[in-house]
């Protein structure tokens, strides 16, 4: 892959389908909730996405909880795309979008520490973030058995 062929930007209305396609792949895994259209329409400008020849390939969104905290959301790389950067770099455009805003917290839940570690992340206790409980994990078909892992990075 070339780099220089690789935009990563703000997401468009016409990135739904393709946004939807690529986190449907990581929900049949199990690894990810599903994103319904509606929820990706109605979320379009908290996502980023990373285009290739023409080819949305990976995507990720974030999530605002405070004016200082924020989640970053949704990271995901179509497999045959996968460990060529495209996951750090989409983490790197949401940092610089989140720093950009004044937040300096920011966080993630994920099952994949070990890539989280890579980019600076630390691993803490879920219940440090009792803002995505609230409004996320009340209704997360996985709330008596997370599985999942609360890490965090200062801004």
């Amino acid at each position: 892959m070339q780099q220089e062929a690789l935009v990563v930007r703000y997401a468009r209305l016409a990135d739904a389908a393709a946004i939807s396609a690529i986190t449907a792949e990581y929900a049949r895994q199990g690894i990810m909730l599903e994103r319904s259209g509606e929820n990706i329409i109605e979320n379009i400008r908290n996502f980023f996405v990373a285009e290739y020849q023409g080819e949305v390939i990976g995507c990720c969104a974030i999530a605002f909880y405070t004016l200082k905290l924020a989640e970053i959301r949704s990271l995901a790389v179509f497999n045959r795309h996968k460990m060529k950067g495209i996951g750090r770099l989409l983490v790197e455009k949401a940092e610089t979008v989140l720093r950009e805003e004044g937040v300096r917290e920011v966080f993630v839940l994920t099952l994949n520490r070990d890539f989280f570690s890579r980019v600076g992340y630390s691993e803490i206790q879920k219940e440090y973030f009792p803002q995505k409980i609230w409004r996320d994990c009340t209704h997360c078909p996985k709330l008596m058995a997370c599985d999942e892992v609360a890490m965090v990075k200062q801004l």
